[in-house]
């Protein structure tokens, strides 16, 4: 199965999917973190309509629709960013790709898209921390925990400040990541 990995810098997801023996591709606008080859550096929407992509899974940024950032929102609005965010969201889920996954955290897009089809937490799948994570699904499944554990630690709601904040803060967990291509290839 060829797949796509939306918005992915670190592989997180792209190497559960080859792990597991699919033609999985990465594409973020920073190069890979892991240095792979299986990663395209650049916009993902040309990419998108490349043909015989059987899946998307797409972790578009979140600063400007997420509710973390509630208190810019006004400005957002005013200026354009949260509209641009949230038509790139869209493009993404109109995608010519049979099965799609959209991953971001609880916000806007529930109000201005659709409520999501499924709400995650790491707890659910080996990692004892929270993240209410939302998930927007087109032909696949909602993730079957796999692994509860005890723990209930906000270590990336308590995150830092710091240059890598951000990037840290969006990196997928690797049980969430085992569970979309164990699941959903």
């Amino acid at each position: 199965m060829r797949v796509l990995v939306a918005c992915e810098e670190s592989g997180v997801v792209r190497r559960a999917f080859r792990e597991r023996g699919h033609d999985a591709w990465s594409c973020d606008l920073l190069p890979a973190a892991d240095g792979s080859e299986f990663h395209i550096e650049g916009n993902v929407c040309p990419v998108l309509f490349m043909p015989g992509w059987d899946i998307l899974v797409a972790f578009p940024p979140c600063e400007h629709c997420c509710v973390s950032g509630a208190r810019w929102f006004k400005e957002k609005r005013a200026d354009g960013r949260q509209q641009a965010a949230i038509q790139f969201v869209r493009d993404l889920m109109d995608a010519p790709i049979p099965r799609i996954a959209i991953e971001n955290p609880i916000g806007i897009l529930s109000t201005v898209i659709r409520k999501p089809d499924q709400i995650i937490q790491p707890w659910m799948f080996g990692h004892g921390e929270t993240k209410a994570t939302c998930l927007w699904l087109k032909n696949l499944p909602k993730l079957v925990p796999t692994d509860i554990v005890d723990g209930r630690h906000a270590r990336v709601h308590r995150m830092a400040p710091g240059p890598n904040r951000a990037r840290d803060r969006a990196r997928t967990y690797p049980g969430i990541a085992k569970a979309m291509a164990e699941q959903w290839g």
